[in-house]
């Protein structure tokens, strides 16, 4: 996984042990994640780590949709089942390596729009917002951008500021206060994590503008009292705790001899108050 600092992972590797534990009879699992969204090197290590301990599947959320093929391709060269979950590896990148890798997630920018749209029905035409997006190298975080800017620009939206918060509730919290006092008349910002929208959250409340809305995604559970109270309008579900079992089921029907299934695309839902 990515973050174990981020409670949406948490929530994935629970659903993980609590299926493996269900059926222990059937397969052993390791749960392993990095330190923070970045550490891109200790992700390919663990990937390397795994292989070398002979383990059959993999199952990863990777924390880049590029900077891991190259440890991918390795693992599968050693024999190792590889599925794709929660941020879609690169597809030329992987044609390029040669490689094909089932996928399980969800739409990210369809989601993100559908949140977009949200916020929007509760703004004017022309209102100025800011999106912090996640990793910009990470194809999820490219999509929930993407889905934030095709509602706020079929809302007739101006979109002042974008910048990456790297999944981040301190450095978007830095973004945060920043934007708003660039853009005293900001009316919103869009977050692409719950993470993020926390700290915007901070920000907000610091600077004291309550008018400005705030939108995330993920749905952990630290939002929900925002989203009762109103501070955080909306968020998307995921479903996090289904995430790594969706790729672990493809990983176990493989493995029993059944043919590599297509890509799945998950739900998402929008959550308001």
């Amino acid at each position: 996984m990515k973050s174990l600092a981020n409670e949406f992972f948490k929530t994935m590797a629970d659903g993980a042990v609590a299926h493996q534990a269900a059926q222990a009879d059937r397969y052993d699992l390791i749960v392993n994640g990095i330190k923070n969204e970045t550490d891109l090197a200790q992700q390919v290590n663990l990937v390397e780590q795994m292989v070398a301990r002979g383990v059959d599947a993999m199952v990863i959320a990777p924390a880049d949709s590029k900077a891991l093929i190259p440890a991918l391709q390795r693992a599968q060269a050693a024999g190792v089942l590889v599925i794709n979950i929660d941020n879609r590896l690169d597809a030329t990148a992987l044609a390029q390596a040669g490689l094909t890798i089932p996928f399980v997630g969800p739409d990210n920018r369809a989601g993100a729009r559908a949140v977009g749209e949200v916020l929007a029905a509760e703004l004017p035409a022309g209102a100025p917002v800011a999106i912090i997006e996640g990793v910009p190298t990470a194809f999820n975080g490219q999509q929930r951008r993407a889905g934030f800017e095709d509602a706020m620009r079929a809302a007739g939206m101006e979109i002042v500021g974008v910048q990456a918060g790297n999944w981040e509730l301190a450095k978007a919290n830095t973004i945060a206060s920043a934007m708003l006092t660039r853009h005293p008349q900001l009316a919103a910002i869009l977050c692409a994590n719950d993470s993020m929208a926390l700290g915007a959250v901070a920000a907000v409340t610091a600077a004291g503008r309550p008018e400005v809305k705030i939108v995330g995604f993920d749905n952990i559970s630290a939002v929900q009292p925002l989203l009762a109270d109103g501070r955080i309008l909306a968020t998307a579900d995921q479903h996090a705790g289904d995430l790594a079992v969706f790729g672990i089921e493809a990983a176990l029907r493989i493995l029993s001899g059944e043919a590599a299934p297509a890509d799945r695309t998950t739900t998402v839902d929008v959550i308001t108050p």
